[in-house]
C-alpha cells in the first residue's frame, strides 16, 4: 500500500471529513480517488472525495448540520435532492476553492461489511480507512475499469480466490480474475 499523497485543498479537506466523521463516531472507509491513491498510488487533486458512513437515517441529518457549523457549505436543496440515494453531499470551503465531499451512507450489507473490513492507510500523520484491495477492486470493476482491477489483482497482498469468490457470489462472474 502508498502513502496517501493530496494537494493542499484536498489534503485539508480529506483532513476535515476525517475530523467530522471521528468526532460523531461514525465508521467509515475512504474509497474513489483516496482509495486508488492508497492502492495504486498517485496524488488526491482532482474530483470529488467520496467516503462511505456506516450510519441510521437520522444521523444524516446530523453530518450536515455539524458540517455546517464547522465552516462547511451545506446547501439543504442538493441534501434533500439527494436523500433516495443515501448521500450527503457537502463542500469543503477553503481560500483555494471548494472541495466537493460525497458521504455515501452504508444503507446495504455489501457497503457495511465493506467498512468493517476496512483497513488503515497513512495520509501524512492521519490514519484513514480504506476498502480492502479485493473491496476495492470490486468498486472498480462495477465502474469498468477493468485496467485498474487488473492493476491491484498483480499486487503480492491481492486474495484472488477470495475476490473470485466474492464477485461470483454477488452475480457479477464476469469480474473473476485470472488465477
Amino acid at each position: 500500500m502508498h502513502p496517501i499523497s493530496a494537494s493542499g485543498r484536498y489534503g485539508r479537506a480529506l483532513r476535515a471529513i476525517a475530523d467530522l466523521l471521528t468526532r460523531l463516531r461514525l465508521g467509515n472507509a475512504f474509497v474513489g480517488s483516496v482509495a486508488r491513491a492508497a492502492w495504486l498510488g498517485g496524488k488526491v487533486s482532482a474530483g470529488s472525495i467520496d467516503v462511505i458512513g456506516v450510519m441510521g437515517p437520522q444521523q444524516k441529518n446530523q453530518v450536515a448540520m455539524m458540517a455546517s457549523n464547522r465552516g462547511w457549505r451545506v446547501d439543504r436543496s442538493e441534501i434533500e435532492q439527494s436523500e433516495e440515494l443515501d448521500l450527503i453531499p457537502l463542500n469543503f470551503a477553503g481560500e483555494e476553492g471548494e472541495v466537493r465531499v460525497h458521504v455515501l451512507v452504508a444503507s446495504n450489507a455489501l457497503y457495511g461489511r465493506m467498512v468493517a473490513a476496512a483497513v488503515d492507510a497513512q495520509f501524512e500523520d492521519l490514519t484513514l480507512r480504506v476498502p480492502s484491495a479485493e473491496d476495492f477492486a470490486l468498486l472498480l470493476g462495477i465502474a469498468g475499469d477493468e485496467a485498474s482491477v487488473a492493476a491491484l489483482a498483480q499486487a503480492a497482498h491481492f486474495d484472488r480466490r477470495a475476490f473470485n469468490e466474492k464477485v461470483v457470489s454477488i452475480g457479477l462472474p464476469g469480474l473473476v480474475v485470472a488465477e
